[in-house]
């Protein structure tokens, strides 16, 4: 087990999955995603950025793997994004620890850095809200909800709240306000892209970027996505139970890490592998036997 905590907040690897626990003061959008738990093979880097007053851990996640990254497409700023993690000037060498111990395993692992088709994470847990600006946005994994506030146009307030069942929903984007131009949420209707101003769409927030928690609007159109993604459920006939899942049988660790040893061999013996991390690896799988 390695871990670090920092008063941004605690980080813990395993082997097999990195826990990632938010700090008390940190920005909206990760403390209202809370505790995520991320699976090695959805990572495709770490690494550790030294500074003056310490300096920063990343985790840079396989494309596609998370629904809140996905959701955001680039546009989350270092201090809502969960994957970082401020480290005070004291906790330098614990952080350069943590990150060659996620190194090793993913080198032992053999886990590719490319992109996936399909999310490895959960992302927000439902009920979710999120927003601000002329109103705010919650759901509860079947339907959407927009209330609106006394900033809203006359137009969005004269109908009243919105309750958009998922089943009718077939795209969802977030935009925050970056400069002078405003941000959205906004929600696609029966593969129709408004063209009208977030200002005046019923199915959209408008978001001015004058307060942090409006970034939280980021984590409803991820919960929204990951449903959105999921499989169709298919309903079981009368009186009959749906059929278990099929659990593949656990493969015996001290062989597979065995054959480690073996590939970790020959990569070495290609040339691919310096001494250095040949040796490193090494150990890390024996200390595993």
């Amino acid at each position: 087990m390695a871990d670090i905590i920092t008063r941004d907040g605690t980080w813990s690897f395993d082997g097999d999955t990195i826990r990632i626990v938010p700090g008390g003061k940190v920005h909206p959008v990760r403390q209202d995603l809370g505790e995520v738990i991320v699976p090695l093979h959805a990572v495709a880097g770490v690494s550790f950025e030294p500074d003056r007053k310490g300096g920063r851990l990343r985790l840079r996640m396989r494309s596609g793997a998370c629904p809140v990254l996905r959701a955001a497409d680039g546009r989350l700023k270092d201090a809502s994004d969960p994957y970082h993690l401020v480290v005070e000037k004291g906790r330098t060498g614990v952080a350069e620890y943590l990150v060659d111990e996620i190194r090793n395993a993913l080198l032992i692992e053999q886990v590719p850095d490319g992109p996936v088709d399909r999310f490895l994470l959960p992302g927000p847990s439902v009920p979710v809200s999120g927003g601000g600006g002329d109103g705010t946005a919650s759901f509860d994994g079947e339907t959407i909800r927009l209330s609106w506030n006394w900033k809203a146009e006359e137009s969005k307030t004269a109908g009243g709240t919105v309750s958009l069942p998922l089943s009718e929903v077939t795209g969802v984007r977030w935009v925050p306000s970056i400069g002078l131009e405003n941000g959205s949420l906004r929600f696609d209707r029966a593969g129709a892209v408004s063209s009208a101003p977030a200002k005046f769409d019923p199915y959209s927030l408008e978001l001015w970027g004058l307060s942090k928690r409006e970034y939280t609007a980021v984590l409803v159109a991820a919960a929204v996505l990951v449903r959105l993604r999921a499989p169709a459920r298919q309903a079981a006939p009368p009186g009959l139970s749906p059929p278990a899942p099929e659990i593949a049988p656990a493969a015996d660790d001290h062989d597979l890490l065995l054959r480690r040893l073996r590939e970790l061999g020959e990569l070495y013996g290609a040339g691919i592998l310096t001494d250095e991390e040949f040796a490193t690896a090494k150990a890390a799988v024996l200390r595993r036997l």
